[in-house]
C-alpha cells in the first residue's frame, strides 16, 4: 500500500522544486498570452527569436511518426521555419473497398502533422483549395489573438483562392492539434485536421524510444454513399485513428525494452476510453506538454475527451498487444442502428419469406453476430457499395471480429531499433497459448449459484 507520507517522500524536494518552477513558468505564459505585460528580459528574449533561431543549437528529439500518415516538411528561411498547408478535397481510403470524398490538407486527411521544437519561430502558410472559405485554429498554442484563426473573430476568413499567413513563436512543448474554425460542422465533419508536435528546448528528461501519434475521429458515411454526412451528431458509421479503420490502421512496432510513447488526440463527436493490453502504462503529459514525474499516473485506459490530447508512455513488453477504444461500438465499422433485436429469436422460415421481396437476404443475429465475418469474407453476404463489412481482419488463430478504432501494438526482441517494418505474427513461447483442453459442454464440476425463485 503506498501512503500519502510515501507519496510525498518518493515526490521529494528536487521533484516538488521542478513542479513549482513548472507552474511557475505556465503562470508566467498564460500572463503573457492573456495580454498582461511580461518582464522586459523575457519580451527582448522572445523578439529576437526569429534573429536567433538559426543560431541556437538544435534541439535533440526523436521524431514523432503518425499511423497512417507523414510529417510536413519546412523550409528554413532567415532563422524561421516556414510551412505551407494547402486546404483541398481530397479522395481518401477508409479501408480497401470503401473510399470517400473528403477535406484535408495537402492531399490528406488528416492533413500531415507539423513538427518543430519549443522556442522555434514558425511561419504557416494556408492556401485554401476549398470551394468555401476557412480558416486554421492551432489548438492550445499561446501565441497572439490575431493569429488564433476563430473566422470573424480573430481575422477574416480565407476565401477560395487566397492564402493566407500565420507567424508566431512556440513557447511551449507538447501533442497540439490544428482545424478550422470556419463552419466547422462541416469542415471537421469531412475531415479537417492535424496534429502539431512541439518538442521541448531541452530535450526530453527521460529519452523516448518511439514516438507514435494519431487522431480520434468519427465518420457518417452512409451505406452507398460517397460523402460523409456532416450533419449526423451520435449515429456514425465509421470510428478512425488517423481516418483509417481496422484492419487498414498501421500497427505500432517496437522493440523489447524500449520507452514508447503513444500521443493520442480527439476531435470526434464523443469521448474515448483507449485501452492498451499488456502493459500498464504512464499518462505522461498532453495539451499542457509532458508533466513533472511525480504527476505521472498508471492506467491501462485512459478516457481522452473531446478536444483533449493525452500522451502515455511505458516500456514496451514481447507480444502482440490490442490498442483500441473500449467502447465496443467503436471498434466495429457500418452497422444498423435502431433495427429490431434477433438474439434469441427463433427465425426458422423468416429468411425464406423475406427473400420472395428481398432477393439475397440473411437472417443472423438469433445466436449473436460471431458468424458475420464468416458470411462477408466467403462473399455470401453483400452490402451496399462502398460499405465496409461491420467485422473484418484476420489473425494467425482466425478471425479478429474487429472494424473501427482498433489496432496492435507489436513488440519483439530482436527488432532493429529505428525498424517499423510490420514484424508478423507474434510467435508464442511454448506452453504460453492458452488451449483446449475438453469439447464436453459438462467439463469439470464448476460451482454455480442457484438459480433465484
Amino acid at each position: 500500500m503506498i501512503s500519502r507520507r510515501n507519496i510525498l517522500s518518493r515526490i521529494g524536494l528536487g521533484s516538488l522544486a521542478t513542479l513549482l518552477a513548472t507552474v511557475a513558468q505556465r503562470s508566467r505564459a498564460q500572463g503573457a498570452h492573456e495580454g498582461h505585460a511580461m518582464p522586459a528580459a523575457t519580451a527582448s528574449a522572445q523578439a529576437g527569436t526569429a534573429a536567433t533561431a538559426s543560431a541556437r543549437p538544435a534541439a535533440s528529439y526523436t521524431q514523432v511518426r503518425t499511423l497512417n500518415g507523414w510529417t510536413l516538411p519546412y523550409t528554413l528561411k532567415d532563422g524561421v521555419k516556414e510551412f505551407h498547408l494547402v486546404a483541398e478535397e481530397v479522395e481518401h481510403e477508409f479501408a480497401p473497398g470503401c473510399v470517400a470524398k473528403c477535406w484535408g490538407y495537402n492531399g490528406s486527411t488528416p492533413g500531415p502533422t507539423l513538427e518543430a521544437v519549443e522556442g522555434d519561430r514558425v511561419r504557416i502558410f494556408v492556401t485554401n483549395r476549398l470551394p468555401e472559405h476557412t480558416t486554421i485554429h492551432w489548438h492550445g498554442l499561446y501565441l497572439p489573438s490575431g493569429m488564433d484563426g476563430v473566422g470573424g473573430l480573430n481575422q477574416p476568413h480565407i476565401q477560395p483562392g487566397e492564402t493566407f499567413v500565420y507567424e508566431f513563436t512556440l513557447r511551449q512543448h507538447g501533442t497540439h492539434m490544428y482545424h478550422p474554425h470556419a463552419d466547422e460542422m462541416v469542415q471537421l465533419a469531412v475531415g479537417m485536421m492535424g496534429l502539431f508536435i512541439i518538442h521541448p528546448q531541452e530535450g526530453e528528461p527521460t529519452p523516448i524510444d518511439r514516438d507514435y501519434c494519431f487522431l480520434l475521429h468519427n465518420w457518417a458515411l452512409h451505406p452507398g454513399t460517397w460523402r460523409p454526412d456532416p450533419s449526423i451528431m451520435t449515429e456514425f458509421d465509421l470510428w478512425t485513428f488517423n481516418s483509417k479503420v481496422f484492419p487498414a490502421i498501421e500497427p505500432l512496432v517496437a522493440r523489447t525494452g524500449e520507452r514508447v510513447r503513444i500521443r493520442v488526440g480527439n476531435l470526434s463527436m464523443h469521448e474515448h476510453p483507449v485501452h492498451l493490453h499488456g502493459v500498464q502504462f504512464h499518462v505522461t503529459g498532453g495539451d499542457g506538454g509532458r508533466l513533472p514525474q511525480a504527476l505521472w499516473r498508471t492506467e491501462v485506459t485512459e478516457l481522452v475527451g473531446v478536444g483533449q490530447m493525452r500522451d502515455i508512455e511505458f516500456v514496451a513488453i514481447a507480444g502482440d498487444w490490442a490498442l483500441h477504444c473500449h467502447k465496443s461500438h467503436h471498434t466495429m465499422n457500418a452497422m444498423g442502428h435502431g433495427i429490431a433485436n434477433p438474439l434469441g429469436v427463433d427465425q426458422r422460415g423468416v429468411e425464406q419469406d423475406i427473400r420472395a421481396l428481398l432477393p439475397g437476404y440473411m437472417a443472423m443475429g438469433e445466436k449473436g453476430m460471431g458468424e458475420h465475418q464468416d458470411h462477408t469474407d466467403s462473399g455470401h453476404m453483400q452490402g451496399p457499395e462502398n460499405t465496409l463489412p461491420m467485422m473484418m481482419g484476420k489473425g494467425p488463430f482466425g478471425n479478429l471480429e474487429m472494424g473501427g478504432m482498433f489496432t496492435v501494438l507489436k513488440v519483439r526482441d530482436e527488432l532493429a531499433p529505428g525498424d517499423f517494418r510490420d514484424p508478423g505474427p507474434y510467435r508464442n513461447p511454448p506452453g504460453t497459448v492458452a488451449r483446449r483442453v475438453s469439447n464436453d459442454p459438462d467439463f469439470g464440476r464448476p460451482v454455480r449459484r442457484a438459480a433465484a425463485r
